[in-house]
Parts: C-alpha cells; sequence; structure tokens
C-alpha cells in the first residue's frame, strides 16, 4: 500500500470556521447560542482541540451557510494527516502490513 503523504499540512476545519466567523464579525458567544452547544465547545473546535462532527458540520451549515461536506472533508483529511505522523500507530500499520502480505 503507498504511504500516505500529502505535501501540505492539512487545516483543521475550525481554523477555516473561525476565520469566517471573524470575517464575519459574528461573537464566539453569539454563535454557540444561536448553534445550541456552548461557548467551550465551540471555542475548542474554533482553536482545533476538538474535532468536527457530522451534526456539528451541519449545524454551522445551518449558521453560516458553509457546505457540510465541505467541513467533514477537511476533517477527515486533517485526521489521516494526524494518524500519518503518529510514529506508534504507523509501526502498527506495518506490521498489520507484514502480517497480511503472508496471507
Amino acid at each position: 500500500m503507498a504511504k500516505l503523504a500529502f505535501g501540505y499540512s492539512p487545516t483543521h476545519p475550525g481554523e477555516v470556521l473561525k476565520d469566517e466567523i471573524e470575517y464575519r464579525k459574528i461573537s464566539q458567544r453569539k454563535l454557540a447560542k444561536q448553534m445550541g452547544i456552548s461557548y467551550k465547545t465551540l471555542n475548542e473546535l474554533l482553536n482545533g482541540r476538538r474535532p468536527l462532527t457530522t451534526n456539528t458540520a451541519m449545524m454551522f451549515e445551518a449558521a453560516l451557510d458553509v457546505p457540510a461536506d465541505s467541513l467533514i472533508r477537511l476533517q477527515t483529511k486533517y485526521n489521516l494527516q494526524q494518524a500519518a505522523n503518529d510514529k506508534l500507530f504507523m509501526e502498527r500499520l506495518n506490521r498489520i502490513r507484514k502480517y497480511a502480505a503472508v496471507l
């Protein structure tokens, strides 16, 4: 199997959303209230400390008209890059590949 490489660092969707709400001059507290989530949850997401879920992506789409599928693709690429940078996990994958090669 080919080695996973992007050639760039994928962007956490929270970074894109944070730029969008700053551009629109929407306060995080107001947006969190509108979406029915806590300020802490929203802030963690916007700062890349929490992953974006499908439900949350759909809520952002409803609140900001940012396509949920685009946000989910960003999150997936980010997750793949994070996993690829995890040395222990990559060692595990290599052991699995070696075992699978003899099957």
